[in-house]
């Protein structure tokens, strides 16, 4: 029995040494806390800032309402060039149309003429043609004198005789139906809209003209078309400048996502501000990280994508993560875009960044930025314990 409190108390010591020892040698972090990317809202036009009065700090709903900024001197100039040319174009229209309407009458008053010709050469040709016809029947009946100055007489018609013919009744009949016969394709030509006869081609003067100002409208209703188009492009062109005089006049600064929270003001209410120049500064808990800083030793140990664990200070519960990021000593350049920026122990460190999903799995954790916390990379004797009380 004596032996066996004996052995039971070198065993008890035994195992809180190894506690103790285990507890303390695991590769942990000196200090680890919850950070998360900023997001600046710049001003993307030129005039006077009105804030909102949101809480610093507060919870952000998504697309809600920040800053208003309004510029009532907005600059209009290319909508004034848009708004010329379209003036421009406008004119050019309207001259077209006048040239268009002036060549139409002419035209009209050709076709006129033209008509006015074809119905009095019509009826001249159906009169001579009438009057052959009369010729020919007289001289196939034989009743025309045969005498020279009767022959003469029923085929004298301009160019009905070739010089030096002999006045026969043969060569009468035959020139009397080549009369009828030019008289006839000369009538049904033009019927079909082709005049025939000496001093012109195939139309009148009248007719070669309305065909000329034909060619000349439809040049000029092309014309028109192409300015017409240009108008309709210069409309849209004006809508869109007047829009975006309209959005440059005044333009709403809202939150980009529902995991934000209200950080810093960078601009005072009712100031001017130029365009590009920074207004607010949102922490964006969505994507939210561990920063922490460890000893060299154990740095050197640290693998990107190695398992670790997470716990905030006074919890027990164990928040599995990943290594993300090895920045090593001097780390201060990646905290230029993150909320909590490092202490000037943390840069004398090595710098980690740990991956915790279920920070941001969580809304109400993920957005618990400047908490703090200790990460550990190795199991450590009391896990099982630890396990039983979360």
């Amino acid at each position: 029995m004596k032996y066996t409190r004996l052995i039971i108390g070198i065993a008890a010591i035994l195992l809180t040494l190894w506690v103790i020892v285990g507890e303390q040698m695991t590769a942990a972090s000196a200090n680890a806390v919850v950070n998360a990317p900023v997001v600046t809202l710049r001003s993307p036009i030129a005039g006077e800032i009105e804030l909102q009065g949101h809480a610093l700090g507060g919870r952000l709903a998504q697309d809600e309402l920040l800053a208003t900024i309004s510029d009532p001197r907005a600059d209009s100039t290319r909508l004034n060039d848009l708004q010329f040319e379209l003036d421009s174009v406008d004119a050019e229209n309207t001259r077209l149309q006048g040239e268009i309407s002036a060549l139409s009458k002419s035209r009209d008053a050709l076709a006129q003429r033209t008509a006015a010709f074809t119905s009095a050469r019509s009826e001249e040709l159906e009169a001579e043609l009438a009057e052959a016809k009369v010729r020919v029947e007289l001289l196939e009946s034989g009743e025309a004198d045969t005498a020279a100055t009767a022959l003469a007489d029923a085929v004298q018609v301009e160019q009905s005789r070739r010089p030096g013919e002999p006045n026969t009744r043969d060569l009468a009949l035959s020139h009397a139906r080549e009369r009828v016969q030019t008289l006839q394709i000369a009538l049904d030509a033009l019927q079909s809209g082709v005049f025939l006869g000496d001093g012109y081609n195939d139309a009148p003067f009248s007719e070669q003209r309305r065909i000329q100002l034909d060619a000349e409208i439809a040049q000029l209703g092309s014309a028109r078309s192409e300015a017409s188009a240009r108008r309709a492009a210069l409309e849209r062109r004006i809508a869109r400048a007047r829009q975006t005089i309209g959005l440059n006049s005044r333009v709403e600064l809202r939150a980009p996502s529902r995991e934000m929270l209200y950080w810093e003001v960078l601009q005072a209410d009712t100031v001017d501000v130029q365009r590009g120049d920074p207004v607010l500064r949102l922490v964006d808990c969505g994507q939210s990280i561990v920063t922490l800083s460890v000893t060299e030793r154990v740095f050197n140990t640290l693998r990107v994508g190695q398992d670790a664990s997470f716990r905030f200070t006074g919890q027990s519960k164990l928040y599995p993560a990943t290594v993300g990021r090895l920045a090593g000593s001097g780390a201060r350049t990646v905290y230029a875009n993150l909320a909590i920026a490092p202490s000037e122990k943390h840069l004398e460190r090595y710098d980690v960044t740990l991956l915790v999903p279920d920070l941001n799995a969580d809304a109400e954790i993920g957005c618990a930025v400047g908490r703090t916390g200790r990460a550990f990379f190795d199991g450590r004797p009391l896990d099982l314990f630890r396990g039983w009380f979360d």
